[in-house]
């Protein structure tokens, strides 16, 4: 359930464990956190609520510089849903809001709106202005208010602790591989289908252009990946950067969905990265670039099909 105001918060979603965080992307080392959020309400027979922000703060204090974010607030909140918690409340980004003293934000809403008996963190976890509170004062504070805190270790990878900052590293070099690995699933976007200057259609392989806003896209390449149409999904070749063997230098993002048939203009459009395949370049004639989008074209076939094989896997 996803709630968007403190005030729609519903009763049965309060008085329980609470975690608080960006939890953006929702990976591995999120995932580990949730876990025992859920083990510590169900415990005490009480909701599992994750409080995060929409949008992100550094959205708010910077947006120039913000990093681009790993999914968006309906994703997420789908995402955490998965992992068993019983709401998502996706509080209101506001400048107001965080320039709230860490003691007012743990006194007067973890305590006094969301009636929190269990505080489940990561390690690097602190809140309130300039991120006053850290691990010793929320113990602190956690004594005082009689509310159980558990600070769950780190997930590490190859020796490196996994984070939304390694995976957005990961992606803007085009290895969407190793990052679903710190994901836990293919790195997914989402954007809206634009108008184009129609080649894909004229060369037979139409094409959607998406605009993506705030979201991570992966480095410049053609990839492999599989594209979401509301509940329904196909193979999918994608291109990230520009057309040099026609000229240009837009740097865009087209989608080829294998098998699919009608309109997509001005449709919300969700597409996984699966792999990488190769990097864009000019060819000498447009002969060799249709010989080379058939390849393309298979290889994400044939991708895609490996990966629902081991889906369909018990």
């Amino acid at each position: 359930m996803l709630i968007r105001s403190l005030e729609a918060l519903p009763e049965n979603l309060r008085g329980g464990a609470v975690s608080i965080g960006n939890f953006d992307g929702v990976h591995v080392g999120h995932v580990r956190v949730l876990e025992r959020l859920v083990a510590q309400a169900r415990r005490l027979g009480a909701p599992a609520l994750v409080f995060t922000f929409d949008p992100a703060p550094a959205w708010v204090l910077d947006p120039v510089a913000a990093p681009r974010l790993l999914c968006w607030t309906e994703r997420k909140a789908e995402l955490l849903t998965q992992t068993g918690v019983d709401g998502v409340l996706a509080y209101p980004t506001t400048r107001e809001f965080l320039r709230l003293e860490a003691g007012e934000f743990f006194w007067r809403w973890i305590v006094g709106q969301l009636k929190a008996k269990v505080l489940v963190e990561g390690g690097d976890f602190a809140f309130g202005r300039n991120r006053q509170a850290q691990k010793a004062q929320l113990e602190t504070w956690c004594r005082q208010a009689g509310v159980l805190l558990e600070v769950v270790p780190p997930v590490e990878m190859e020796g490196r602790v996994v984070s939304s900052s390694w995976i957005r590293r990961l992606l803007v070099q085009g290895q969407v591989e190793k990052a679903a690995q710190l994901l836990g699933r293919p790195y997914r976007l989402r954007g809206r289908v634009v108008r184009g200057v129609g080649r894909g259609r004229q060369l037979g392989y139409p094409t959607a252009n998406l605009q993506v806003e705030r979201l991570l896209i992966p480095a410049e390449g053609i990839y492999a990946g599989r594209a979401w149409v509301g509940d329904q999904s196909w193979p999918a070749a994608v291109s990230l950067g520009a057309n040099p063997t026609f000229g240009e230098t837009e740097q865009k993002m087209e989608a080829f969905l294998i098998g699919f048939e009608g309109d997509l203009y001005d449709q919300l459009l969700e597409i996984e990265f699966l792999a990488r395949l190769r990097e864009v370049r000019r060819f000498p004639e447009v002969g060799a670039l249709l010989a080379q989008m058939a390849e393309d074209v298979s290889a994400a076939q044939q991708i895609l099909a490996q990966i629902q094989l081991q889906e369909s896997r018990p």
